[in-house]
């Protein structure tokens, strides 16, 4: 994988005095006009610091929200400027369409945001009229959202064919871990992938097998792989018409020497709600009428041998239904022992998705992780083997 950076971009002299039109991710939370989580606001941090530093005048780009190239005052960016100025620590302009004025009045080293880009119907159109006028203010463009980076959008693909492309610090540390997880691990490799339904990770799955030697499935999506194997599941959650797509996955698995990790033993429950009368039980044992929540302490164990053997893990999912205790200490148990072996440099631990996220925080270990991506919807693309529009243009960009 081939693109510029903003080292490349220095060492050639090339930002001094210039304008970077950046693109961002500041599709933040925000509730009653405040921002509640910063974090991928604190992501472009660097980015924005080492342009400054080099003298360029910073253009942010972003959008906020689905408003369908219509203005939506609900959705304006100039509700996020507060909380950006106080996370970037200077002053940050606005430009509400009056681009060409604005940019100029910007001195080296001054930031400004843009509107909402998805206010314009150009921009999910990938419109070149709407990217012609943005690239018309700038000088280079630096693209630091690889959360969208897999919609083929006006300023996510097309501006970085209009001017010199490079990736900002954030897009370069995902694309560097990415690499390392999936593009070229070093070997053996693990993958992780939890959830409620096979059907929601179908071409994940079939992208895996054949590019990692053990694949451990965790959560719902299990129950399923395990009455393919004519298991009686019980009343837990299970996609019984896709049987036979199980069934073919673990084939297609053992065809390219994928190990397939299923529980062995399970944590079940009557009902699901926090801290029911549980029963830990082998997969073959599961009572009429209870549920699998959870994979059980031989199935983590299991899980924490095969980690132990491994060079590179890649991570998307939960092993049990996480969010209520007792159900998360799977997930947590095996998310512990990655993280050791990461901190003991025996691991290079890649992790991204909503829920994944989410329970590595809840296990406390998230900041001992390689990489956490936030990148939701391109992360799970990613892992699926499919082209990014906005890093095929970087690397196009590239030579």
């Amino acid at each position: 994988m081939r693109f510029k950076t903003i080292d490349d971009m220095t060492a050639a002299g090339m930002l001094d005095g210039k304008v970077v039109l950046a693109r961002v991710d500041l599709n933040v939370p925000v509730e009653d006009g405040r921002v509640t989580d910063r974090t991928r606001m604190e992501r472009i941090v660097p980015t924005v610091r080492d342009l400054r530093a080099a003298g360029a005048k910073v253009v942010l780009l972003a959008h906020f929200g689905r408003p369908k190239g219509e203005v939506n005052e609900a959705m304006s960016l100039r509700q996020v400027l507060p909380a950006l100025r106080e996370v970037l620590g200077t002053d940050v302009a606005f430009a509400d369409g009056d681009y060409t004025d604005s940019v100029k009045a910007l001195p080296p080293g001054g930031v400004i945001l843009f509107e909402n880009v998805r206010f314009n119907p150009g921009e999910e159109r990938n419109d070149g009229g709407f990217a012609k006028r943005l690239a018309s203010v700038g000088d280079l463009y630096c693209n630091d959202a690889f959360s969208a980076a897999h919609r083929a959008h006006a300023t996510t693909e097309k501006l970085a064919h209009l001017l010199p492309a490079f990736a900002g610090r954030a897009m370069q540390a995902e694309l560097e871990a990415l690499g390392k997880a999936l593009g070229d691990p070093q070997p053996p490799v693990a993958a992780v992938v939890g959830g409620a339904k096979v059907s929601t990770k179908l071409e994940l799955l079939g992208n895996l097998v054949e590019r990692v030697q053990h694949l451990v499935i965790g959560g719902g999506m299990a129950n399923t792989f395990l009455a393919a194997q004519g298991i009686d599941v019980a009343k837990s959650l299970c996609e019984h018409d896709l049987l036979d797509t199980a069934r073919e996955i673990a084939a297609k698995a053992e065809g390219a020497g994928c190990t397939i990790l299923l529980p062995r033993d399970v944590v079940v429950a009557e009902e699901f709600r926090a801290n029911p009368p549980t029963r830990t039980v082998a997969v073959e044992d599961v009572p009429a009428g209870w549920m699998i929540l959870d994979a059980g302490p031989d199935s983590v164990a299991h899980v924490r041998q095969v980690l132990s053997g491994c060079a590179t893990l890649v991570w998307n999912g939960p092993l049990g239904a996480f969010e209520m205790a007792p159900f998360d200490a799977a997930t947590t148990q095996a998310a512990q022992h990655a993280a050791e072996l990461t901190r003991a440099g025996k691991l290079v631990s890649v992790a991204g998705g909503g829920d994944t996220v989410a329970a590595l925080n809840k296990a406390g270990v998230a900041d001992d992780f390689t990489y956490i991506s936030t990148a939701g919807g391109a992360f799970l693309e990613w892992m699926e083997g499919k082209t990014l529009p906005g890093v095929a243009a970087l690397e196009s960009a590239a030579g």
